[in-house]
């Protein structure tokens, strides 16, 4: 899934639907909520797939793929955990190319190439699994009205809400989500209940110890049956 959050470029279409059919065997609770996405894919353009992916996350982004950033937002932390982001990339030989070594699909590149079992269920559980549940509250339709007010007093363009039913990578978001949520079931981390920041969109109070930012303690597994798509 990887490929689903980078830029669109040539073989995205492929891509998507490659993912749709690999999400229909594996995890048909997931490819119900990637189906609108996949099909918005198909039917479009790859320049308007570009402009859609543009929009939501760079011009007026709904929300950001940085996840150092929506976890940590401009603290300290962020630093530290990019630094040792970059750091793990490095381990498995991920050229990050223009993106951060913390941008989403980057973070899921590393995902699927990493031997270290431990670090891939930290960072699934311990940083994947609440950023993501940062990242899918944005789309709610309260707080995107609430920013498009923001934008028309600025004299800015709308945000991309694309669609009756909202923006599509909502979609695809919520569809990752599942797949985490069943690859790594059973696996938790007595710490890692993360709290919004008050009058914000970003958590804080997150820690891995695989990154060395704020060590949570050991998981408790309970179930290392885990795949990965």
């Amino acid at each position: 899934m990887a490929k689903v959050f980078a830029y669109p470029a040539e073989g995205y279409h492929y891509d998507v639907e490659f993912c749709q059919n690999l999400l229909e065997a594996q995890y048909p609770d997931a490819a119900a909520d990637f189906r609108r996405f996949s099909e918005f894919v198909h039917n479009h353009s790859e320049s308007e797939c570009e402009l859609i992916f543009t929009k939501t996350f760079h011009i007026q982004a709904i929300c950001y793929l940085d996840l150092g950033y929506v976890i940590f937002g401009e603290d300290y932390k962020r630093g530290e955990f990019l630094v040792n982001m970059k750091e793990e990339q490095a381990k498995v030989d991920n050229d990050c190319g223009s993106e951060l070594p913390d941008n989403l699909a980057n973070v899921l590149e590393l995902m699927a190439r990493t031997q270290d079992q431990e670090f891939l269920e930290e960072l699934a559980v311990g940083v994947m699994q609440p950023a993501l549940t940062s990242m899918i509250a944005e789309f709610d339709d309260a707080r995107v009205q609430l920013k498009e007010k923001v934008l028309k007093k600025m004299h800015k363009a709308l945000l991309q809400q694309d669609l009756e039913g909202g923006n599509i990578y909502r979609d695809a978001l919520a569809a990752l989500q599942k797949v985490l949520a069943k690859d790594f079931a059973g696996i938790h981390y007595d710490n890692a209940s993360l709290q919004p920041m008050i009058g914000g969109a970003f958590l804080q109070n997150c820690g891995t110890g695989g990154c060395n930012t704020n060590p949570l303690q050991a998981p408790v597994k309970q179930d290392l049956s885990v795949g990965m798509l």
